[in-house]
Order: C-alpha cells, then sequence, then structure tokens
C-alpha cells in the first residue's frame, strides 16, 4: 500500500508526471547501468503521448538532460537548474549518471513523438510513456527501457505495475483497499483515521530501521519529525511565492498575483482593524496561499507533490487556512490533517488515477479537493464518518474536471483553480461536519466514478492541450 510520503514528496516544478517523472525515469536509467556505463557513446530518449503534446511547457526536455545527468527532484537545487541545462546545450556534451561524458545532440536526441500515444511493443498503456535507448560508438544499442510515469512523479517500468514498483515483505498492521475497509478497520481497532495511518506509517520506519528495536513513542516522534518537514517545506514555498514578484516563464506572460493580492490584504486589514472582521477574508487568504504555491511550482521552483504539482496549492492553502483562522489550531491538528488526507490520496492513487494525462484535472486539483476536506475534517476533530463525506464531497463537486492548460503550461487555468480548489475543501469539510456523517454517496463510490468519468473523457481533454481552453485561447 502506498505511503504518505508517496503521496507527499519534495521535488521541482512545474509538473510532477511531466517535469518529476521523466527526470526520475532518466536518472534511473543512467544509474542503472552500471558496467555498461563507459560502453555508452550516445542517449536517445523518445517521448509520447502527453508527455511529447505539452513537454515543452512542461519542462520535460529540461527534465530529460537533468535526469540523465543524475540529478533527482528530491535533492537538486532549483538555482542551478538554469545553468546546468544551459552548459549542457552550449556544450552538446552530458555527464551521464554524473561520471560518464558523452555528446549530446539534443534536437537530435530527444524526440517528441507527438502522432503517437504509447510506444510501440509496451505492454503498459498510459499517455505519458518514455524510451530511452543507450548505444555504443558503433551504433549498437546496449540498453533499451521503457518507462511511464503515471501522476504525483510515480514511475514504472513497462510491464511492472504501479503497486509492484515499490513491493516489499512488509505487512502494515491496518493495510486496507478501499474507505469502507479503512472505516472498518478504523472501527474494530478504536482508531481514528490518523491514529491508523500513523500506525502504518510507524510499521515502515521500522522496517526502514532494520527492524531495530525502537518503541512506539520514538516512531510515532520521527514519522511526525518527517510529516512537519514536508510542512515546513510547504511553508517555505508559501512565503517564497508571497513575496516573489515578475513574469512567470514560459511566453504567456502571466504575471505573479500572489504578492500584490497579500498586500492588498494586509493593508486592508491594517485599514480595518478595530471594524467588524471581514467575513470572507479567509477566502481571500486561501486564495493568496493556493496561488503562492503554483505560482512557484510554474517558476520551477520547489514544492512538495499534494498529490501532483499541479494541484499543489490545494492541500497546503488549506492547512495554512487552518492555522491561520481557527482558534486553538496546534502541532497536533497539523499532524492529524496531513495523516487523514493521506489516506484519501492513497485510495485515489490505487484505486483510480492522480494523472491528468489519464483522468483529467478532476484526479489533480479534485483529488487534492478531497484530501484537504478529509484532512481538515480530521484536524478540526471530525468523526471518521465526518472525514470520509468530506473527502467524498470534495470529489463529487470535481468529477468531469478537464486538463486543458494553455500552452502546455501549468499556469492558466492552473494556478487559479488551485485557489477554487482550496475553497472547495473548506466548504466540503464545514458540510460534512454539520452532518451525523450518513450520506447517500459513498467515497468509494465517487473514486470508482471519478475513474471511470476520465476513462471516458476525450483523450483531447487530457493535458494534451489540444482542446478546450488551450485550443479556444488562441481563437479568442
Amino acid at each position: 500500500m502506498t505511503s504518505l510520503f508517496d503521496i507527499y514528496k519534495i521535488g521541482v516544478g512545474p509538473s510532477s508526471s511531466h517535469t518529476m517523472g521523466p527526470m526520475r525515469a532518466c536518472c534511473r536509467f543512467a544509474m542503472e547501468l552500471n558496467k555498461k556505463l563507459d560502453s555508452v557513446a550516445r542517449v536517445r530518449v523518445e517521448l509520447y503521448g502527453s508527455l511529447a503534446l505539452t513537454g515543452i511547457g512542461h519542462a520535460v526536455d529540461r527534465a530529460v538532460l537533468l535526469g540523465l545527468s543524475g540529478m533527482e527532484p528530491r535533492t537538486i537545487d532549483p538555482v542551478t537548474i538554469g545553468a546546468t541545462v544551459d552548459e549542457i546545450r552550449s556544450s552538446a556534451r552530458l555527464k551521464l549518471a554524473g561520471r560518464h561524458e558523452i555528446e549530446f545532440n539534443e534536437v537530435r536526441d530527444v524526440v517528441f513523438k507527438r502522432d503517437q500515444m504509447n510506444p510501440p511493443g509496451a505492454t503498459t498503456v498510459h499517455p505519458n510513456g518514455i524510451r530511452l535507448i543507450a548505444m555504443d560508438a558503433a551504433g549498437d544499442v546496449i540498453c533499451e527501457r521503457t518507462f511511464f510515469s503515471v501522476g504525483g512523479g510515480f514511475v514504472v517500468e513497462d510491464g511492472e505495475t504501479a503497486a509492484g514498483a515499490g513491493e516489499t515483505s512488509l505487512r502494515l498492521p491496518h493495510a486496507f483497499n478501499s474507505a469502507s475497509e479503512l472505516l472498518d478497520r478504523a472501527k474494530r481497532n478504536g482508531l481514528r483515521i490518523d491514529e491508523l495511518m500513523m500506525a502504518n506509517e510507524c510499521a515502515r520506519v521500522k522496517q526502514a530501521a532494520g527492524g531495530d528495536e525502537m518503541t512506539r513513542e520514538a516512531l510515532e516522534a520521527e514519522v511526525s519529525r518527517m510529516i512537519l518537514e514536508l510542512w515546513r517545506a510547504m511553508q517555505q514555498c508559501v512565503e517564497l511565492g508571497i513575496v516573489t514578484q515578475g513574469v512567470l516563464p514560459g511566453g504567456l506572460n502571466v504575471k505573479r498575483r500572489a504578492h500584490k493580492l497579500a498586500e492588498q490584504l494586509k493593508a486592508r486589514e491594517n485599514v480595518d482593524a478595530g471594524r467588524p472582521v471581514d467575513p470572507l477574508a479567509a477566502l481571500d487568504w486561501l486564495t493568496v496561499f493556493a496561488m503562492a504555491v503554483n505560482e512557484e511550482n510554474a517558476a520551477g521552483g520547489r514544492v512538495v507533490t499534494a498529490p501532483t504539482n499541479g494541484a499543489a496549492g490545494v492541500v497546503p492553502a488549506v492547512a495554512h487556512y487552518y492555522m491561520r483562522f481557527i482558534e486553538g489550531a496546534n502541532e497536533a491538528g497539523i499532524l492529524r490533517y496531513f495523516l487523514a488526507s493521506a489516506a484519501s490520496g492513497i485510495l485515489y492513487k490505487e484505486n483510480a488515477s492522480i494523472s491528468g494525462a489519464e483522468v483529467g484535472c478532476q484526479g489533480e486539483v479534485g483529488v487534492a479537493c478531497s484530501m484537504a476536506a478529509g484532512g481538515l475534517t480530521a484536524a478540526l476533530g471530525g468523526t471518521n464518518d465526518q472525514i470520509e463525506h468530506a473527502a467524498e464531497i470534495g470529489m463529487e463537486h470535481n468529477l468531469g474536471m478537464t486538463c486543458d492548460p494553455i500552452g502546455g503550461l501549468v499556469q492558466i487555468p492552473c494556478i487559479e483553480r488551485n485557489a477554487m480548489g482550496a475553497v472547495k475543501a473548506v466548504h466540503a469539510s464545514r458540510i460534512a461536519l454539520n452532518e451525523s456523517g450518513e450520506h447517500k454517496v459513498s467515497l468509494d463510490q465517487v473514486i470508482r466514478t471519478m475513474y471511470l468519468t476520465g476513462l471516458d473523457m476525450q483523450s483531447r481533454y487530457k493535458e494534451t492541450s489540444l482542446a478546450g481552453l488551450a485550443l479556444n485561447i488562441i481563437e479568442c
């Protein structure tokens, strides 16, 4: 079963599926050449489907160069990316796996197969395919592998299931495959959802430590530390997004707006001191928090996938809302928030999809909204049934959302869409908290509906920039 730390990962923008995924695939390919590395004279990269159609706007080309150079999204310094890419392009040389220098002509060696949705001969069917071929000086193939970037930075090799890619011998104390099973296990063990998730993550930490005897308190402290590290990364992203001004890269000349919005809100708060507080001011701040993250993402900065980069602003925005506007908010509530939200994210990842190229933006911002709604309900002390209800509401009203980024850039409508997703998440939580938990549509049913809706959606509405706003904005 997927971990919280798979759903939430530190990486770089602008896209988890189109930047982080290809970077990880290329890095894995280069590093696993091992003894064959010194025989490689050339590497050819072929990109298919959505990776080809929106690749330039999503920085797939840059991700390929960085990944082949042995760099990983979690550890790469965003400040160095531009200079590294420029050096490779100007010299037409690339240090494969960071150790073996080869000639690299990007125009020749990175091929965008815009007319093909799947790599030839691949048994896996997914719109984010990447084929990597290493050749010797005579042009003979040394190694050829095909990977798929399946959303949220997850990468699987052709024929490998997403579950199999991370399969271990670990037996989780409270494994679950559906929301109904999650609720049942929690009820039978007298646990809140966040407590159940904590127990599962503690089991992972214990295994990672080699099965060393660690007390329950020590295990929970370590998991809490790791979650709070993600939270700090989100806070830093929001802070940087709020203070940074200018125009986002990519050619659309989209201005950053989080800074100006924040300044306007601060000025209004100073003027209105002592007067009745604007009852909707919190929604304005939600917009600031979400847009700050996604402006940083669009600029290629450091973000936390939640569960993707294109939807990375929703979860941190709602967490900031909780800490700023909820009386009595504290660190314990933040931990409940991330643990419970990850439970929903896991269900979408394992039973449907979090790839915009596969199911549209309902699988990105829709899932993030669902996660944040359930997480906020947990942070506010909601029951397990109310948490499940909030998560269901969060998705129910995002069903059918297309992924149609203008120019293939994660800017319009993506940045504003995160703000809307955050507002919906808060609203969904408030609805659920005012109910007993009983409702007609279950989270399992809405997850299944989202997936089937995504499969029915025409491919041109799924991160190809061939329809929707991406097409009609040109005609305006």
